[in-house]
């Protein structure tokens, strides 16, 4: 492990949390302005490497979920990272009565631009999604159930 002090909060990071709290369709060239060409992108279902990978994986957000919407509560500097504490809600369009309150962090990585070079979401995809869904949703808390203390 490093033992350098954790750094501070840059302005690109700031200014990152406040481009994803407003995120539209609209300013998806805001997002994209502050990454880089080669960012990587991984969250419980994807992985994708480039700003066309990263892009897409927000237009099929906008396209799967109805008015997605990030609140991000808190910001944490780390030696070599940066972590955003989110909450998205929203909608699946697919299922109309299903919302969607996701808790999760995103770890965030400059290059030596200074540009995003990796966003990393960490979330509980089957407590927070699967198990609120249609259909898998009572598998889930089945399976989910065999994992708790106390069963």
């Amino acid at each position: 492990m490093n033992d350098s002090e954790p750094s501070q909060i840059p302005e690109m990071i700031t200014a990152y949390s406040e481009v994803f709290e407003n995120l539209t369709e609209e300013t998806m060239p805001d997002l994209l302005a502050l990454a880089s060409d080669d960012i990587v992108f991984t969250d419980p279902f994807n992985k994708v490497f480039g700003k066309e990978g990263f892009e897409a994986i927000f237009r099929h957000m906008f396209e799967t979920c109805e008015d997605p919407v990030f609140i991000v509560s808190d910001l944490a500097a780390g030696n070599q990272a940066w972590y955003l504490r989110w909450r998205m809600t929203g909608r699946l369009r697919s299922w109309p009565r299903t919302s969607l309150a996701l808790e999760g962090m995103s770890e965030v990585r400059l290059d030596e631009a200074g540009l995003i070079s990796h966003h990393i979401d960490h979330w509980d995809s089957a407590s927070q999604l699967l198990t609120n869904l249609p259909l898998i949703g009572a598998v889930m808390r089945f399976i989910l159930k065999i994992f708790r203390v106390g069963g």
